[in-house]
């Protein structure tokens, strides 16, 4: 298990170094200049080199990306162009609202999906299997922006019951807070549940044709015990492949759900910053999104060889 967990180590420092260096070249090829953004149109020339130099805008390529890659190793991230502030600090501020809401969007996404799934494969070619994967055709269809306003036009303008924006923060309690991300986490979650309720279906329909599972009932085990003990867990790798997936597309879908429900989270920065030009928030905003999702995926490949002992021997 040791040299299992060493090589997928290194594959994920070695993918992390490999998506710093390409959001670096991306982001520092798009036109335009940071200097002359910040001082305006009307800055003299010898004004915007002036700024350029202090911001070491100046400097070499191969300088500036070492010196970015070195400050993310010491936690040092450099200050903020347009805010004048420690980008770290700008980041843990919308963090504390962007990581619950994403906590929140995964829980209803594997909730939903898990039980809707389970469902449909026990239920093959019945009623219940029909009606809930067609709801879920539709809401791979929806887009979650999309789906968004129809949740705020019901709940917040003609129900009242939720507000329509904004973050009550987590100082006035935990249940103002969950309130105000209650609608865009459902937002984001009924689409990747929909997807994933389907590959769920399938992969659990397709344990349930195994000769375990003939086996498991012959020995007097019921359908659900059958279901629960044993089929579920060999169904899981698919599942967790595409969780895996949809993390990212969640994370994406964050930038624009946030900016739908104006919450001040790392999406909503990111979209100012652009806006703005400073492309440091930028790339570290973009970076930390990255990683997060390499994280991930390397905890999934570990789930892998717990669940299934196999793929570790087979990879050693």
């Amino acid at each position: 298990m040791s040299v299992f967990l060493l090589r997928r180590f290194l594959t994920l420092v070695a993918t992390l170094v490999g998506a710093s260096l390409i959001i670096f070249l991306i982001l520092d090829a798009l036109p335009g200049n940071a200097a002359q953004m910040l001082m305006g149109a009307d800055a003299s020339p010898d004004a915007v080199r002036a700024l350029a130099v202090k911001l070491g805008l100046d400097q070499p390529l191969v300088v500036r990306y070492a010196h970015w890659l070195g400050g993310m190793v010491g936690g040092d991230l450099g200050n903020s162009y347009a805010y004048g502030t420690p980008v770290a600090g700008l980041i843990a501020e919308r963090l504390v609202l962007t990581i619950p809401l994403a906590i929140m969007a995964m829980t209803l996404t594997t909730v939903l999906a898990l039980a809707a799934g389970i469902y449909t494969a026990a239920n093959h070619n019945k009623l219940g299997d029909v009606g809930v994967m067609s709801l879920t055709q539709i809401g791979i269809a929806l887009p979650n922006f999309w789906f968004a306003i129809l949740l705020i036009l019901l709940f917040a303008v003609k129900l009242q019951w939720l507000s329509a924006g904004g973050f009550a923060g987590w100082d006035d309690g935990l249940w103002p807070g969950i309130k105000s991300l209650l609608l865009p986490a459902v937002s984001l979650a009924v689409v990747q549940a929909a997807i994933l309720a389907r590959v769920t279906r399938s992969a659990v329909l397709e344990v349930l044709r195994e000769d375990f599972v003939r086996t498991a009932r012959a020995k007097g085990l019921t359908r659900r015990e059958v279901l629960w003990q044993h089929v579920l867990r060999n169904a899981m790798i698919p599942v967790l492949t595409v969780m895996g997936l949809q993390f990212a597309n969640l994370l994406a879908g964050t930038i624009v759900i946030e900016n739908v429900f104006y919450l001040p989270g790392l999406g909503r920065l990111i979209f100012q910053s652009i806006a703005n030009r400073d492309l440091i928030v930028v790339r570290n905003c973009v970076m930390l999104l990255a990683a997060m999702v390499i994280i991930v995926n390397f905890v999934v490949d570990v789930l892998y060889a717990v669940i299934d002992p196999r793929i570790k021997v087979h990879e050693l």
